[in-house]
């Protein structure tokens, strides 16, 4: 489905709270695209979203939602657990569908979603924002032109002090812990560098070490993965990092090294005893030091991933991260649950049918 060449695409958004306020601030900088409805069912919480980034239409009935004609593109921002239900829905409704990540919380959820998706001919994109990230764009650029020599080490750490809902500390709502929740991110980001090669293993260690009176999800998480072209991946994924947020990551090639780090050098080192309030930076507690971003959406990459979505849509092209691309992060997710289950490497492909993650490391 191609849309008019001068119309823009209508997008509807699901949620109305932390990742649904990005999504929002991130469409307004893409001229193609208009936010023609916002569906919630907290009435409260999605009027006062509505009025905020002075969207027309407020629901809090999705299928009152998903028959408005204008939505052409819908950015679905629920919980984890809510992911496969609400896409198929909106893939029935025939709008395209954007779902945060992780895609969802089981392979046999990713197979319906992608399925129905593809008998309802729209896209199933999947919107995984390091692959638009600014510094992280150039990081594979000088990976990509030689500049590296042939890759050797990939590593990349995510790491604040805690999620910003109480629903990622439910692991039967979120399918797993920080590995769940910031390692998914860390998956693709490898995948994306090293397009060319597979993942042949996983070895994954975790824990549950400073939230223990929140979650039995894992807080602290360390991940190792082998690909068939001999690059080793480490990442490191925490939710027990006080002072504000890390976001790093690294090229070790056979003639160079890069660094990246998305939040220092160009960001305001701050103190402050009430806490930052706004976007990205919510995600870990901001009181005492932290990093405060200008133009913090952008350099993470949200706006250019929303305008690479809308463009999709509109011109028809295939998406950068699709639901494939969110399928096989998924099997490395419950891969790496596995590994720390059983203290030792799984071989990939892996198949399972446990229905979260979780369940393979807390047995």
């Amino acid at each position: 489905m191609k849309i008019t060449q001068h119309k823009q695409v209508g997008v509807g958004i699901i949620g109305s709270q932390f990742i649904a306020n990005i999504h929002a601030e991130a469409l307004k900088t893409v001229a193609d695209a208009v936010i023609v409805a916002v569906m919630s069912p907290n009435e409260a919480h999605v009027k006062t979203f509505a009025e905020q980034h002075q969207i027309p239409n407020w629901f809090t009935d999705i299928d009152a939602f998903l028959a408005l004609d204008d939505i052409d593109m819908v950015i679905l921002g629920a919980p984890n657990y809510l992911h496969c239900e609400i896409a198929v829905k909106i893939a029935k409704a025939k709008k395209h569908v954007v779902v945060e990540k992780p895609l969802c919380l089981n392979l046999e959820e990713a197979d319906l979603m992608i399925e129905t998706c593809k008998e309802n001919k729209v896209k199933l994109m999947y919107a995984e924002e390091l692959c638009f990230t600014p510094k992280y764009v150039r990081l594979k650029a000088l990976l990509d032109e030689g500049a590296l020599g042939y890759p050797v080490l990939f590593k990349q750490s995510e790491k604040h002090d805690g999620p910003h809902a109480d629903h990622f500390y439910d692991v039967e709502k979120s399918g797993g812990g920080v590995m769940m929740d910031m390692g998914c991110h860390a998956i693709q980001f490898f995948r994306w560098l090293n397009p060319n090669a597979s993942i042949v293993s996983v070895y994954a260690q975790m824990q549950t070490s400073v939230h223990k009176d929140k979650t039995i999800g894992d807080d602290n998480s360390v991940l190792i993965l082998e690909f068939s072209n001999g690059v080793t991946a480490i990442a490191e994924e925490s939710w027990i990092k006080k002072g504000g947020m890390d976001d790093k990551a690294e090229i070790h090639g056979s003639e160079g090294v890069a660094y990246a780090d998305v939040l220092q050098g160009n960001s305001i080192l701050t103190y402050s005893e009430k806490g930052i309030g706004y976007a990205v930076e919510k995600a870990g507690n901001t009181k005492g030091w932290s990093f405060t971003m200008y133009e913090e959406l952008w350099n993470y990459g949200f706006p250019q991933e929303m305008a690479h979505f809308v463009d999709c849509v509109k011109n028809d092209r295939t998406p950068l991260v699709t639901g494939e691309d969110g399928k096989a992060v998924l099997e490395v997710l419950f891969a790496a649950y596995a590994s720390a289950g059983e203290g030792k490497k799984i071989k990939l492909p892996f198949k399972t049918d446990a229905k979260k993650p979780y369940l393979l490391w807390k047995k």
